[in-house]
């Protein structure tokens, strides 16, 4: 089995701006990689320490990676995602399972942006209405005594 020669990658990536309703912000890489060689490889991504398998497009010129973060723990900014050949993939996951340093550098790497996404007011309507009505209660009743006192 050849190994990609000169690997060229394009990417674009999704990452939603609006997560309300969320409880894990979803990461979606979409890439094209052009080896010289004409080799369209099997690839597997390496997702904070995760290995996971790249999706490929039945044409075979488009990849995808997908995962999920908790919203909570997610961070902003970019996070690079190492992309391995099967060989690469292999040689990566023997040194991790032996303990050792892994010496294996990626095909390529590519960066998914994050820059972040809107959580919904600070302050909820409801939660606003209800400070309310009790702040009219209260004076309305405080009004009440002071005129009957």
């Amino acid at each position: 089995m050849s190994t990609c020669t000169e690997p060229k990658v394009t990417a674009s990536s999704y990452t939603p701006a609006d997560s309300q309703v969320l409880s894990a912000i979803p990461f979606i890489a979409e890439f094209s990689l052009a080896c010289a060689n004409g080799e369209a490889p099997t690839l597997f991504a390496d997702i904070d320490g995760a290995l996971v398998p790249v999706i490929q497009s039945l044409e075979g010129d488009k990849y995808q990676v997908s995962w999920t973060k908790d919203v909570k723990k997610v961070s902003t900014g970019d996070h690079s995602v190492d992309l391995y050949d099967s060989e690469g993939f292999t040689a990566l996951k023997r040194s991790r399972d032996r303990g050792e340093a892994a010496t294996v550098s990626p095909l390529v790497t590519i960066v998914v942006s994050y820059p972040g996404s809107y959580g919904g007011p600070w302050l909820n309507s409801e939660h606003l209405a209800a400070g309310l009505a009790a702040l009219v209660f209260y004076m309305a009743f405080s009004s009440k005594s002071a005129l009957l006192a």
